[in-house]
């Protein structure tokens, strides 16, 4: 029996997890966890989600709950509770309210679900990845973030749009930090196997302003509708299924590094690594030029200034 927790799974985000994730139908039972002045809110979204997953014979069974010993057994227990970011907002502007319900969720899980896997996507999530790590005391393999899926999939396809490709041609990744020390992994960007390189001299390509796009991206969709939705619910779900299935595929998470890439360590950014039931089964090793790698260690050091500042708050 597979089961997976939602911890703030009356949100945005959280409900949207949920419901595609239970579309999916490899996923036995959802917990729905929320604060106990939200249950009815939860039960409301369980009943309305029924309705729907009849329509396509899939009996996944959805469980409101405050009681967190409802969540004992699951495989995964997803974090998405917290403050959502506004227009204008940058995502560590949340780091230290969101550290102390993110800490506070990752103690409940060290002793209630013991054996999970923590799947952190409350922003600042590189930050908030490390938090966990540190609260639940868990193995740093088993404490991910959702780090730079959502924005290796948007610049993918940017890429599919604007060459008008199959998006599965392109082959690209961003690391660092989910914000805006991201790193596009432009030198090793493929489209159709040939080199970025190389397919621009035979395709307009606006480059800069594609990177520009895809830093704004989240910033951007709030501004026009209040808040992302499908875009991350989607990547959350990826991974969570990605995880549960065992498919050992390679995707770019937040996960704690201890010197795996260039030597970089104490921090939490987003790195290709082998997703597997296991949690990060392995941190992939990657090649950077020599812009990309200064850009990799100023993400590094801004984020673990952040994560300091945030644990020294936490006494953690």
């Amino acid at each position: 029996m597979v089961k997976v927790s939602i911890l703030g799974s009356t949100g945005v985000i959280g409900k949207n997890v949920a419901f595609t994730l239970a579309r999916a139908d490899t996923v036995d039972e959802i917990v729905f966890f929320s604060r106990p002045e939200s249950v009815d809110k939860a039960k409301g979204e369980t009943f309305d989600m029924y309705d729907a997953l009849a329509a396509e014979d899939i009996d996944c069974r959805l469980t409101p709950s405050c009681d967190y010993n409802d969540i004992a057994g699951s495989e995964i227990v997803l974090i998405t509770a917290g403050t959502p970011r506004k227009e204008g907002m940058k995502r560590l502007d949340l780091a230290k309210p969101n550290a102390e319900i993110v800490a506070n969720y990752a103690k409940q899980i060290a002793v209630h679900a013991p054996d999970s896997i923590i799947l952190i996507a409350t922003n600042p999530v590189d930050v908030m990845t490390t938090v966990a790590l540190k609260a639940s005391g868990f193995k740093k393999s088993k404490v991910i973030g959702i780090g730079n899926h959502l924005d290796s999939l948007r610049l993918k396809a940017y890429f599919s749009r604007q060459i008008d490709v199959n998006s599965s041609e392109v082959h690209t990744r961003v690391i660092g930090e989910h914000g805006d020390h991201m790193v596009p992994l432009l030198s090793s960007t493929t489209i159709g196997g040939i080199p970025l390189k190389y397919f621009v001299e035979y395709v307009n390509l606006d480059i800069t302003g594609l990177v520009n796009r895809l830093k704004n991206a989240g910033n951007t969709i709030i501004s026009k509708k209040g808040a992302t939705e499908y875009g991350p619910s989607y990547a959350i779900a990826n991974l969570i299924s990605t995880i549960i299935t065992d498919t050992h595929k390679v995707l770019t998470v937040s996960s704690y590094l201890d010197g795996e890439i260039y030597g970089v360590d104490d921090v939490s950014l987003g790195v290709p690594v082998v997703l597997s039931k296991r949690g990060v089964a392995m941190i992939v090793p990657i090649h950077m030029n020599d812009i990309e790698k200064k850009e990799f260690f100023a993400a590094a050091n801004s984020v673990r200034e952040v994560t300091h500042d945030v644990l020294n708050h936490l006494n953690l």
